[in-house]
């Protein structure tokens, strides 16, 4: 609880971020360094900056901390670039979906913008993208909305 509570005051009020972009939102909270990283790695700031919209499933810090050991390093490395777009682009969904939409997505797969399909659950107040919580919603961006996760969602091999 005091983990979401701290989350919540770090992230601080969605209608602020409403006319930065995703990426800029994200660049601004400490929270999302780990993140901000991933995706500069993967040259995907300039994707993630453009018109959109796009939903974002965005994983903290502690999400990130969460991979075994030497996962996340050995994800940044320039030769691993292809899988880590692939990572980063499973966590992006088109369009804007706001929390009250994603609810009404239970047991549905939906599309990510890496080609393969995420699986939405909800029990009670509960939502989950895969295996990750959801801990904080709609955060309003100029080219979509962040919803934060607990954990970083890895696309099934294929």
């Amino acid at each position: 609880m005091l983990a979401a509570l701290t989350l919540s005051l770090v992230l601080g009020s969605s209608a602020i971020a409403a006319d930065k972009t995703i990426v800029e939102t994200a660049a601004g909270n400490e929270a999302f360094s780990t993140l901000v990283a991933a995706v500069k790695a993967a040259d995907l700031v300039e994707v993630l900056s453009s018109e959109g919209p796009f939903t974002v499933f965005a994983p903290t810090d502690e999400a990130f901390a969460k991979l075994p050991e030497g996962t996340l390093e050995n994800l940044l490395k320039p030769e691993n670039k292809e899988t880590l777009v692939k990572i980063l682009t499973y966590h992006v969904v088109p369009g804007k979906v706001m929390a009250a939409d994603v609810v009404k997505l239970d047991g549905k797969k939906v599309d990510t913008a890496a080609g393969v399909k995420a699986t939405i659950t909800v029990a009670g107040s509960t939502v989950m993208v895969d295996k990750a919580k959801v801990v904080k919603t709609d955060i309003e961006c100029s080219n979509g909305v962040i919803h934060v996760i607990d954990s970083v969602i890895l696309p099934a091999a294929e």
